[in-house]
């Protein structure tokens, strides 16, 4: 079972507010965010699990799912962007190229290129 993540009365986030040690007795209270795996839903959750049991092979999640390729590169791009791993993204690494270019180039002041990378790292 999932740990909840939104609230069921208003839709919104949720947050662990504490924390305790079944051993000892010790409790820690405060506000933490829960890691983005623990918000995948329980179909994104297999379909991790699975990928992971197939070593990343897209043929054996084919066949251990029963779905189509271009099915499972779909679903793999959505759970990507589902944990904010966007940033691996090749066009993300060519943007930031072509703003080094322009600089190189002299087309680009040093203070719009900083603006523009640290743009494009807000979009991670």
């Amino acid at each position: 079972m999932n740990i909840p993540n939104k609230c069921p009365s208003c839709e919104e986030k949720l947050f662990v507010t504490r924390l305790s040690c079944s051993e000892c007795g010790t409790i820690i209270t405060g506000q933490y965010e829960l890691p983005q795996i623990a918000c995948l839903d329980s179909e994104d959750e297999i379909f991790l699990k699975v990928f992971l049991v197939s070593r990343g092979s897209i043929k054996e999640v084919e066949k251990r799912l029963g779905i189509s390729y271009p099915t499972v590169k779909a679903r793999f791009e959505l759970l990507i962007e589902k944990l904010g791993l966007k940033i691996f993204n090749g066009d993300i690494k060519k943007k930031r190229l072509d703003i080094l270019e322009k600089l190189e180039a002299g087309e680009l002041s040093s203070e719009n290129a900083i603006k523009q990378i640290k743009e494009l790292e807000d979009m991670v």
